[in-house]
């Protein structure tokens, strides 16, 4: 068992999924729709976590680099694609690599205020680490943030949900692939009894507009114009 959370339960707990570059970046191999839009509502749920000492469980999914491919064609190992959003990390966190074991550390989430399991699929309950530290952990509401709704964050929930946690999923902080699979994956979220908010309901209300890691033009804030001249040839 983790005891350092089975004696005292924490209100939230963050699961942040699949935060990476290949989901979140323009230039990334499988990136979501609505990018910045989401971005900057991620950034601002793990900012609320940082300032209220809130726990981050991490899932990444990362796949075998097979000779500069991966089977699903992001997040292979070793690219920049695989890497997390920089402002997804807390200065205090330890990382464990995907295979069979499901061994931690007895203290930690007392020692580390962020948790990053890499997955070698989309359910993270696939994992035995990750099905451990998920099952067995306590809080009051687990949040989840991420990528994608049809994918990870929907298995996450879903799995949550089927051990009889209270699952919060900020939905305007979760990325899509597919718009109508992702609304047919709220709903069920919804009526398993996720709980559906927004940013705001936990973080507040803020004037961040521009997320400071994708440097697409929408990221950046900048309009393209183009010049036109009437009359000229050309």
């Amino acid at each position: 068992m983790i005891r350092q959370l089975m004696k005292k339960r924490r209100r939230y707990i963050v699961i942040d999924v699949n935060t990476q570059k290949d989901f979140f970046l323009a230039r990334g191999n499988s990136c979501i729709g609505n990018h910045r839009r989401v971005l900057a509502n991620v950034r601002r749920i793990i900012a609320w976590a940082r300032r209220n000492d809130v726990r981050v469980i991490s899932t990444c999914e990362v796949y075998p680099n097979g000779n500069g491919a991966s089977e699903p064609g992001y997040c292979m190992d070793g690219t920049e694609g695989q890497e997390k959003i920089r402002y997804t990390l807390l200065n205090n966190r330890a990382s464990f690599a995907a295979d069979d074991g499901s061994d931690f550390p007895e203290d930690v989430l007392r020692r580390y205020r962020q948790v990053i399991l890499h997955k070698r699929s989309i359910d993270p309950f696939d994992e035995p680490r990750i099905e451990r530290l998920l099952s067995e952990v306590r809080a009051e509401n687990f949040i989840l943030i991420g990528a994608s709704a049809e994918g990870a964050v929907k298995a996450a929930a879903l799995g949550l949900l089927q051990r009889g946690k209270k699952v919060i999923v900020v939905a305007d902080a979760v990325g899509s692939l597919n718009k109508r699979e992702s609304k047919l994956a709220f709903r069920k979220m919804s009526a398993k009894g996720a709980k559906l908010v927004e940013t705001k309901k936990l973080a507040g209300t803020s004037h961040l507009r521009h997320v400071g890691i994708c440097e697409c033009e929408s990221c950046q804030g900048r309009t393209r114009k183009v010049a036109v001249k009437v009359g000229s040839k050309y």
